[in-house]
């Protein structure tokens, strides 16, 4: 009997190694649902406490500024219709809402749409707020409306006559459970390549990146004091980094997965106990449960009734392969795999509104530097204290707990990068803002006189000095510059890196 060609029998290989890979239990992803779910709830509940500040018109981000900041029609949102206040509470209420019916299973679908909508249209309304772990959620969304979520363990599939209530393929396989895994790629990947610089070969990136002057907690904080734990750590990240997309794609054998899903869960619950990224660690732990092997949940005693697949209808299938083709276009533009040339209009138009940018360079640029910021605050009976930390006494040097005593990681995330030149636009509605909100919450001999914020940095070297940055003041300067000078001569440019976007 004649053998298969060699090449026959690679792309055989290829072929099956492919399937499996992206061969996805389906309980494993009503895991995924349900958890998915709870995290859009838990990011409704964290946008409510910012609802006046960030969705008001007269807020932090103006509308017309944030417009011109995005400069591209193709950044919709919802929230761009109506400038109230009292309509971005509805579409923040509107994302607890899709978080419910996720977590239940009800009506999964239209959930999933509902969810992505509305997260990209917050992250649209508060860009300069957004983290990585916001974008990586939107990207989940997205996935998600093409996948059968609710095929089991949900309301849908106990109701009867209709397809999710009959009886539940064991597993899913289609272009939609590629891009799940392909994006899980992207992510590490792409974080792993941009660490590879001297800063992370030298293994001192994490001792700086758990400073809680940069994004450290006191946890991580501790850790940074112990050298010979905090040099292989850095090693181990990078490594593990680069080596996961390989292992996920090219071993999908259950042994392999189920180890490769543990790692990444412990992973990711470190970095949540260790550093302050918002909902990036959990959003990160969520990504990796659809991954989880059959095996798993028989050892549970969870058995599926039937053996078959579920796949994607032809229309579903050519939608969901264009999605797939944008976000690796979009991967492959921002390593500069074109040469440098920008993309078509068209093209980045269809990246920007489907929200699939996949720019995920996570801590690659970690400066050796220590960084705050703070609000010197005058009150009308002459006290001065920290308005951004709820009015406790100034620290001008390194305030007690760092941009963690911020209130919130999109506040540390705004902080952190409105020293750039393009997001110094919002300096001075944001000062007003604060002003006007702290005035509204206090009597007469409380109300702000006038307010400074600063932004601070130093190098981690010994007599390096402190450099400060005026990044907005209230009132603002009158028509003829009246207080520029004495304010430009307390002024001292900060020389640094670009930020790292959490």
């Amino acid at each position: 009997m004649d053998q298969p060609h060699p090449a026959r029998r690679l792309g055989q290989a290829v072929r099956w190694t492919l399937r499996a890979s992206c061969t996805l239990d389906i309980r494993s992803l009503a895991a995924f649902r349900i958890c998915l779910g709870l995290i859009l709830i838990a990011d409704c509940l964290l946008h409510s406490r910012d609802l006046t500040l960030m969705f008001a018109p007269d807020g932090i981000f103006p509308p017309d500024v944030l417009r011109a900041f995005h400069d591209d029609s193709a950044k919709w949102s919802l929230l761009f219709l109506d400038d109230s206040v009292r309509w971005g509470g509805m579409v923040v209420a509107a994302e607890g809402i899709a978080g419910v019916l996720l977590a239940a299973g009800c009506f999964t679908r239209v959930a999933s749409v509902m969810g992505w909508v509305v997260v990209v249209s917050m992250i649209r309304r508060t860009t300069p707020a957004t983290h990585s772990g916001d974008l990586w959620l939107v990207c989940l969304l997205f996935w998600s409306m093409f996948l059968p979520l609710g095929a089991v363990w949900s309301i849908d599939a106990q109701r009867p006559g209709t397809r999710a209530g009959s009886t539940p393929p064991s597993a899913a396989c289609s272009i939609a459970t590629l891009a799940l895994v392909l994006q899980l790629v992207a992510v590490y990947l792409g974080a792993g390549l941009a660490k590879c610089n001297a800063t992370w070969f030298s293994g001192e990136a994490m001792s700086h990146a758990l400073s809680i002057h940069d994004h450290g907690r006191p946890l991580g904080m501790m850790l940074t004091d112990v050298s010979w734990i905090v040099r292989p750590l850095t090693w181990t990240v990078l490594f593990v980094e680069l080596a996961a997309p390989l292992v996920l794609i090219a071993c999908p054998a259950p042994a392999v997965r189920t180890m490769l899903v543990a790692t990444f869960l412990v992973f990711h619950a470190a970095i949540w106990m260790t550093m302050s990224v918002g909902l990036f660690a959990p959003i990160g732990m969520v990504a990796w449960l659809p991954l989880m092997p059959a095996g798993v949940w028989q050892s549970f005693g969870i058995v599926p009734r039937t053996t078959g697949v579920a796949g994607l209808c032809r229309m579903a299938t050519c939608a969901c392969g264009c999605a797939v083709a944008l976000a690796a276009t979009s991967f492959l533009h921002y390593w500069g795999m074109f040469g440098g040339a920008s993309l078509p209009r068209p093209v980045a138009a269809a990246i920007a509104a489907c929200c699939l940018e996949q720019q995920w360079s996570m801590f690659g640029a970690v400066p050796s530097q220590e960084q705050w910021v703070y609000g010197r605050a005058t009150l009308a009976d002459g006290s001065i204290v920290d308005l951004l930390r709820s009015g406790q006494p100034l620290e001008r040097e390194r305030p007690v707990g760092g941009f963690g005593s911020l209130g919130s990681n999109r506040w540390h995330k705004f902080f952190w990068v409105l020293p750039q030149p393009g997001v110094r636009v919002f300096g001075e509605p944001t000062a007003a803002a604060l002003a006007r909100d702290w005035n509204a919450r206090h009597e007469p001999s409380k109300q702000v006189a006038s307010l400074e914020l600063r932004f601070a940095a130093q190098q981690v070297t010994a007599d390096a000095p402190i450099q400060e940055m005026l990044l907005a003041a209230w009132p603002p300067r009158n028509h003829v510059g009246e207080g520029n000078l004495e304010r430009l001569l307390e002024t001292v440019a900060v020389q640094q890196d670009s930020p790292p976007q959490p």
